[in-house]
């Protein structure tokens, strides 16, 4: 939780792709996945998680070739699933891990509503700006059997909200009017 423009989304790309490849720096002290695993990105909406989550992730939605360019390289880039209704758009990517096999990103988006939020099991979840307080419980769900991980990039904007209090203590809330 930060100001807008300071990296939040670039440095979530960049954990994400840690998570999905394998591939981690010697310096890395946060969790590691040794093993191919099952990932969600979401944003707000469709447009949004491809015009920031899969740009950062992927390359520029609109240019094929520049896939790759992304903070996953090219040569992890094993299959990509596009999806329907929004032009360039990606539904899903399947990236190389270095364990062998393939990990599994969707993009997803909090206007799907919670519903279509059901159902997986996951190694992790990041949301990309703050999801209303259902999207998140129910992407807090999805990681229980796994012990995965839940990772949130955001500005504060809808102020004091359910979610932003989860991740204050009693003293960060103390001065709140």
């Amino acid at each position: 939780m930060a100001g807008n423009q300071l990296g939040k989304t670039v440095a979530g790309s960049f954990e994400w792709a840690m998570h999905l490849t394998g591939k981690y720096p010697d310096w890395w002290q946060g969790r590691r996945f040794e093993a191919p695993g099952r990932y969600w990105a979401a944003g707000e909406s469709r447009v949004s998680t491809r015009d920031t989550i899969q740009k950062l992730l992927i390359g520029e939605p609109e240019q094929e070739e520049a896939w790759g360019t992304g903070a996953i390289p090219h040569k992890d880039l094993l299959d990509t699933s596009r999806s329907h209704g929004v032009p360039n758009a990606l539904d899903s990517v399947t990236v190389k891990h270095v364990a062998g096999g393939a990990s599994t990103l969707l993009f997803k988006a909090y206007e799907q509503g919670r519903a279509k939020w059901q159902g997986d099991t996951l190694n992790g979840v990041w949301f990309d700006e703050e999801p209303p307080l259902d999207i998140y419980t129910e992407g807090l769900t999805r990681t229980n059997a796994t012990g995965g991980i839940v990772m949130l990039t955001f500005t504060p904007l809808k102020g004091m909200s359910e979610v932003v209090r989860m991740f204050l203590t009693d003293d960060d809330l103390k001065d709140v009017k």
